[in-house]
């Protein structure tokens, strides 16, 4: 039995509810689409039955921010990390979202994996079912890769749900706009790195199977009722243009081989239409005379907050194309649905440089704070979220205020930090971050991208001598356990933090679908 789709799931009858709870196992392998949906449902209804007042307020509209690998760990170094380049000693500074009123952790594995992936955690978030690692809006029926089994095993996302319902809808990513997180909301694929045409190599049977990048442009042909996005904010300029097409900002070619430019058909699909894909053109778009903005800054991920000066074209910050979305979409008198990622918080976290992991996470609650002072808190529930944690670890007894990015240093009897840096047993200092995994200790020039330490040579499992070392380098990448040319990613649990209509029913310990039954909930999407 699979969940409808093009179909609100969530208007059973009581009767078919209970039936459907009977019928549905969730005894390991042998849960189903349904029983995932119903058991999401009624952690909602349970979550409703605790409410100490009537709280009947409607969100009428609905932010979903998440930030990628932004795990609890994440956030406590970038919580200090943002106090000390003010001059404080950080513990006891708050992120934005930290000050919301309602909290509660998310398990994040997913059907068929302990340690998850962000397509099937994000997948989880927006249509409120598990499902497996490496697909993105389609249940665990289907075989990863496998274009045969897609059919019939597409799962209605959120954002699809409020396109159908008359309100407008966004997607901001500071990595590809067809990566899997941006793309859960608005696309279904059996290989999550399906981004185009030119991805069918991953595919063992591409028969029908639209790409990612091509589901954006024609999503509103594909979803009954829809105009298309009126937002949609990222990287990924390639999977947009055309093999024989040259980038706007250099000598790369587009990734199509399909020969379309999807970015004209964007423009010649929707009435007043807009693409960019510079920060001067971003800044010129009048907000109150655009319906549809397609803004792709990049041929692959946007650049770290730290490096976005380099580009020559220029960028908008996440918090920035998060503002011009809001101006967009609020003006659509029945609410939007506005999904914002952070995602290069991800990428840094796995090529091991933590510097740039927290500084994207800074700029993720810069991007909320931003928010906060642009919707109306009365009818707008925020939800912060992250799709999977990562290795970061703090460690080593370091004095209060000792440089979250630096060598540990201990307290003396005192009380004092100490003037030297604390030593392991093999007479060598550590850094208080460090990775269980990866690619290990590398200091690379201030210009060279994060990401190129993969192609360094793997020093991980071998203990460095950092003594000369400046660690708050942004070149410098941490120690690290365990030698894998990537960090993985890691299983423990990640906070939601919550504000708004309905965000009281964010508590407890919660699985990770039921932030979208949340949602559901709280917007009363269902019903309208």
């Amino acid at each position: 039995m699979n969940i409808p789709y093009k179909q609100n799931s969530l208007q059973f009858p009581l009767a078919i509810t209970l039936l459907l709870t009977a019928l549905s196992s969730t005894s390991l392998g042998q849960e189903t689409p349904q029983s995932w949906f119903v058991a999401g449902r009624e952690s909602v209804t349970t979550n409703l039955a605790l409410r100490e007042t009537d709280n009947s307020t409607v969100a009428r509209n609905v932010i979903l921010f998440v930030g990628g690998g932004m795990g609890i760990s994440t956030v406590t170094a970038a919580r200090i990390l943002e106090g000390q380049l003010r001059g404080e000693s950080g513990e006891e500074n708050e992120l934005s979202f930290e000050t919301f009123p309602n909290l509660a952790l998310a398990k994040t594995y997913t059907a068929n994996q302990q340690v998850a992936d962000s397509g099937g955690t994000m997948s989880a978030m927006t249509t409120g079912i598990k499902t497996d690692a490496g697909v993105i809006a389609v249940n665990q029926n289907v075989v990863r890769g496998d274009c045969s089994t897609q059919a019939g095993n597409q799962v209605m996302t959120f954002l699809e749900r409020a396109e159908m319902r008359g309100l407008a809808t966004g997607v901001v990513t500071t990595a590809r706009i067809t990566d899997a997180t941006p793309a859960a909301n608005y696309a279904h694929s059996v290989e999550q790195d399906y981004e185009s045409d030119g991805d069918r190599a991953l595919l063992s049977n591409p028969g029908e199977c639209p790409d990612i990048a091509l589901q954006l442009i024609e999503f509103s042909s594909n979803v009954i009722g829809s105009d298309g996005l009126e937002v949609a904010l990222g990287g990924g300029r390639r999977n947009f243009l055309p093999l024989d097409g040259v980038d706007p900002e250099g000598s790369q070619r587009g990734a199509r081989m399909d020969g379309r430019n999807l970015t004209l058909e964007w423009r010649n699909n929707h009435s007043n239409s807009a693409y960019v894909w510079n920060s001067a053109q971003f800044d010129a778009i009048d907000s109150s005379n655009t319906d549809h903005l397609l803004g792709l800054f990049q041929p692959s991920h946007m650049h770290y907050s730290l490096d976005a000066d380099t580009d020559d074209a220029g960028e908008p910050s996440l918090a920035e194309m998060t503002e011009k979305a809001i101006e967009i979409l609020s003006r659509n008198e029945n609410g939007y649905f506005l999904s914002v990622d952070a995602g290069r918080i991800d990428h840094a976290h796995q090529a091991g440089n933590p510097q740039r992991a927290l500084l994207d996470t800074i700029a993720l609650s810069d991007a909320v704070r931003t928010a906060l002072r642009s919707v109306d808190l009365t009818e707008t529930l925020i939800i912060v979220a992250a799709d999977h944690s990562h290795t970061l670890t703090l460690a080593g007894y370091p004095a209060r205020g000792n440089a979250i990015l630096g060598k540990v240093r201990g307290v003396t009897q005192t009380g004092e930090p100490n003037a030297e840096f604390s030593l392991a047993a093999d007479g060598m200092p550590y850094t208080t971050l460090s990775y269980a995994n990866g690619p290990g200790f590398h200091l690379l020039s201030e210009s060279s991208s994060a990401d190129e330490v993969a192609n360094e040579v793997i020093t991980a499992g071998v203990r460095s001598n950092l003594q000369a070392v400046d660690t708050r380098d942004p070149g410098f990448h941490s120690e690290a356990l365990v030698p894998l040319p990537r960090a993985t990613n890691s299983g423990e649990d990640v906070a939601i933090y919550a504000i708004g209509p309905g965000s009281d029913l964010v508590r407890g310990v919660m699985e990770q679908h039921v932030i979208f039954h949340v949602m559901m909930e709280a917007s009363q999407l269902d019903s309208r």
